[in-house]
C-alpha cells in the first residue's frame, strides 16, 4: 500500500500571512565542571494583524534555532482577540506574576502608545489605537504574558449582552 504525502501547499500559504517579532533574546549560562555552557532563550510574538496573536519561548544553543522554536510554539498557541475598529472594546487589566498591564481603548488616530514587549503583542494582533501602562514590573516575560491575559479576557458587546440575557442596546458599562 502506498503511503500518502501530507499536503504542504496549503500549510505554506497559511504561514506566509503571519508576522513574527522578536521581543527579547537572553543569553543564559549553565555552570558545569569544565566552566560555563551558554545557550539562548528567545521570546517571539506571532500575529496575522487581523486579531490573532500568539507568544512563544524557545531555547537553544544558537540564536536562530531559539527563534525558530519560539515561532513554532507561538503559532501553535494563538488566541483570537476581539477588536472594534482597530482598538479594544473596553478597558482591561492583564496580570501575570508581578506584572500588571493596563489596556485602554483609544480614538482613531491615537496610535499604539505602549512599551516594547506590550507594543509587539498589540501590533502583531492588529491593534492600531490603544493606550497602555505597565505597572509593577516591565520584565519582558511577564509583560508579554500579562498583555496576552488581558487580551484573552476581552469580551464583545454581543457576548456581554448574551451572558446578561438583554439586548445589545441596553448595555451600560
Amino acid at each position: 500500500m502506498e503511503k500518502r504525502k501530507p499536503r504542504r501547499d496549503f500549510v505554506q500559504e497559511e504561514e506566509q500571512q503571519f508576522v513574527d517579532k522578536v521581543v527579547h533574546i537572553n543569553r543564559v549560562a549553565k555552570v558545569v565542571k569544565g566552566g560555563r555552557r551558554f545557550s539562548f532563550a528567545a521570546i517571539v510574538v506571532v500575529g496575522d494583524g487581523q486579531g490573532r496573536v500568539g507568544v512563544g519561548l524557545g531555547k537553544a544553543n544558537e540564536v536562530p534555532e531559539a527563534i525558530r522554536k519560539a515561532v513554532e510554539k507561538a503559532r501553535r498557541d494563538m488566541i483570537q482577540v476581539n477588536l472594534v475598529e482597530g482598538t479594544i472594546p473596553h478597558e482591561i487589566n492583564g496580570k501575570y506574576g508581578s506584572g500588571l498591564v493596563f489596556l485602554r481603548p483609544a480614538h482613531p488616530g491615537t496610535g499604539v502608545i505602549a512599551g516594547g514587549p506590550v507594543r509587539a503583542v498589540l501590533e502583531a494582533a492588529g491593534v492600531t489605537d490603544i493606550l497602555t501602562k505597565c505597572i509593577g514590573t516591565n520584565n519582558p516575560h511577564n509583560a508579554v504574558k500579562a498583555t496576552l491575559n488581558g487580551l484573552r479576557a476581552l469580551r464583545s458587546e454581543e457576548q456581554i449582552a448574551k451572558r446578561r440575557g438583554i439586548p445589545v442596546g441596553e448595555i451600560r458599562i
